[in-house]
């Protein structure tokens, strides 16, 4: 509500914005009363951790820089007509992965399991290392291999002279006589 108020206060210059940013879900802020400006509101809807997990979407440097600030607020702007999803900042990632550590065992769980493969026998020791199997080393054998050459006989034609064959002639004179005989016969 904020930023609708704060974009009707700008006047007719950003009446265009306006009819857009009023097609989508109004959320409630704590400002009802009293209206403060937009980046200040959408700073006040994120600030304890993001609990409804907006996306925040902004051309506004300012407003962005402190987006980055801020653990878990995906961020949103637009270049040549594309809407981009910006890379998490290093914060998001740290609380991200400070997190994933801590689910996966909690550290007494770390601790037991250590001392129950302690106990099995089943723990790593530093003087066994697994030898790797070596393998047949050396080029491909059939890279190696001689080229073949090509054997030409006396009596064979070079391929270029295989390619030429005579061309077979039609004999129309035997055609051309077949006929006159058969019109003879019929007379």
């Amino acid at each position: 509500r904020c930023i609708l108020k704060e974009l009707e206060s700008l006047g007719k210059a950003l009446y265009g914005a306006k009819l857009i940013a009023q097609r989508f879900q109004v959320r409630n802020c704590s400002h009802h009363k009293h209206p403060v400006s937009g980046s200040a509101c959408l700073l006040s809807m994120i600030e304890e951790g993001n609990p409804h997990h907006f996306f925040i979407a902004t051309q506004d440097q300012d407003l962005a820089n402190k987006v980055k600030k801020k653990v878990g607020v995906p961020l949103l702007f637009i270049i040549q007509n594309t809407m981009v999803l910006d890379k998490p900042s290093p914060k998001s990632l740290a609380f991200v992965q400070k997190l994933q550590t801590n689910e996966l065992v909690p550290e007494h769980q770390k601790q037991s399991i250590v001392q129950l493969k302690e106990k099995e026998g089943l723990a790593k020791q530093e003087g066994e290392k697994r030898r790797k199997r070596k393998r047949a080393g050396g080029p491909n054998p059939l890279s190696c291999l001689k080229k073949k050459k090509k054997k030409t006989q006396e009596g064979q034609e070079p391929s270029a002279e295989k390619k030429k064959r005579r061309k077979r002639k039609r004999n129309r004179v035997k055609a051309e006589a077949m006929q006159s005989v058969q019109k003879s016969e019929e007379e």
